[in-house]
């Protein structure tokens, strides 16, 4: 792995365990193993500069398995549920779900810089695309599918945020038996 992934994808972990602020830039540049020089070779406008690129990174990984998952099932009921189940056997596994969530980023920095917002919201957007596009294979209207796809991007998401601070898969687990019959609905 070259400097410049390596130092993302370090980054990319740190600032989601402990959000933006809450990594300093020394100790970025001693987990990467790099000076301030490479950091500033790399991503001359600096940490929020390589933030951004955690963040595309992200955007490619988790759309990337999201997609596969998307595409193994016939329909949005299934390929939820099986997402929701790959969730809760990450948090099993692994104690967090550090790969899929990223509002903690959000929350901290949006207000703060534009790019890191945008940054943010063409990952929601890229994800609500994939739920959206499946619906509409489902016989969902657009408009509907754009209301659906919302609201499971917002429950998901909610439900990650739930988890980890009740260090519990309970609220994926109650979603998981939810969602795919609300979905029956529309």
């Amino acid at each position: 792995m070259d400097t410049k992934s390596l130092m993302v994808d370090i980054a990319t972990k740190l600032f989601q365990q402990k959000g933006y602020k809450g990594v300093g830039l020394n100790e970025l540049l001693k987990a990467c193993n790099i000076t301030k020089g490479a950091l500033y070779h790399h991503f001359p406008n600096g940490k929020e500069e390589l933030l951004i690129a955690c963040l595309q990174s992200l955007n490619e990984a988790i759309t990337t398995d999201i997609e596969s998952i998307f595409q193994q099932h016939l329909s949005t009921q299934e390929a939820t549920h099986a997402m929701i189940e790959k969730l809760i056997t990450n948090l099993e596994t692994d104690g967090t779900i550090t790969g899929y969530t990223f509002s903690s980023i959000v929350s901290e920095m949006a207000s703060l810089s534009e790019p890191v917002r945008n940054a943010c919201g063409a990952l929601y957007e890229k994800i609500q695309d994939i739920y959206r596009n499946k619906l509409l294979i489902d016989g969902f209207s657009i408009e509907s599918a754009s209301s659906v796809s919302l609201f499971m991007t917002a429950s998901i998401e909610g439900a990650m945020m739930l988890c980890l601070t009740q260090k519990s898969t309970d609220p994926l687990r109650t979603l998981s038996k939810i969602l795919p019959n609300l979905l029956k609905v529309f």
